[in-house]
């Protein structure tokens, strides 16, 4: 049954990453979307140079004008935030839809590899822990996992360590918790927790020595449109990285691999 999603993600000019990526996806799955982006992206960012022009106050006027047009949202989808100002009113946002009766899907852009991205500080990873406070999923890295925790960064965890981690987010508020880029054990994997099912699970996976921007986007474009269609959360997680794994496979030839993947060329893998 189609959902009427939002979209709160950076829009790139050139690339398809965040919404360039998501919207292809979620649209062939047959949802309605809307659109309220955190930022205007020249291009992708591995470039090396690019524009960011910031949209918080426009951000801020246009909930403003949906509230007195009364237009309301099935789901709220979380990306890219900027600033701490705008990762406060984006929370507050995600507060209200939730007391509404939306669905709230969060992916907690904050950094990678151990570190947090310029810019993000404090206060920012204060207002996304609020965010999962309300979310129904929660989709972060492992850095961005042991931020919002407050749990220890380590390059290998243990099972038990990687347990612990999902639910930890779990017990802060998230219904069901999905971490990307987890070594557990010495294997790459995805962990989560079902709340629904109270459950822990793990899904190792093999790297392809190939990267393309924007994959992490249409990895959660692709989990989002399962879970709103009612598909259990490790199938969802499952068949969301089947799917990017057979993207990745039929574009790894392409020269410029910060331009992403073609996903208008592939959007019958999600018919799989």
């Amino acid at each position: 049954m189609s959902k009427h999603i939002l979209l709160v993600h950076d829009l790139a000019g050139y690339g398809k990453v965040s919404l360039s990526a998501m919207m292809p996806v979620l649209s062939h799955m047959g949802h309605h979307l809307y659109t309220l982006p955190t930022a205007l992206v020249s291009n992708t960012l591995d470039y090396g140079k690019f524009y960011i022009q910031e949209t918080t106050e426009y951000m801020r006027q246009s909930l403003k004008v949906w509230a007195e047009l009364g237009f309301s949202f099935d789901v709220v989808s979380t990306g890219m935030i900027l600033s701490a100002e705008q990762a406060a009113l984006v929370s507050d946002f995600c507060e209200q839809s939730a007391k509404e009766g939306a669905l709230v899907f969060v992916d907690p852009i904050m950094g990678d590899e151990g570190k947090l991205y310029n810019g993000v500080g404090e206060e920012t990873v204060a207002h996304m822990r609020k965010m999962v406070a309300v979310a129904d999923c929660i989709v972060p890295n492992y850095t961005e996992a042991a931020y919002l925790a407050d749990m220890p960064y380590h390059e290998d965890m243990t099972e038990e360590e990687a347990r612990a981690l999902t639910i930890r987010l779990h017990e802060m508020g998230a219904k069901s918790v999905v971490v990307t880029s987890a070594k557990v054990d010495g294997e790459n994997c995805v962990v989560g927790y079902d709340g629904t099912e109270g459950e822990f699970f793990r899904i190792p996976f093999d790297l392809i020595p190939v990267r393309f921007v924007g994959t992490g986007d249409i990895f959660a474009a692709v989990m989002l449109g399962r879970l709103v269609d009612g598909v259990p959360l490790q199938e969802s997680t499952h068949r969301a990285m089947d799917a990017v794994r057979t993207m990745i496979d039929r574009n790894r030839d392409k020269e410029d691999k910060y331009l992403g993947i073609p996903i208008e060329t592939c959007l019958e893998v999600l018919d799989e």
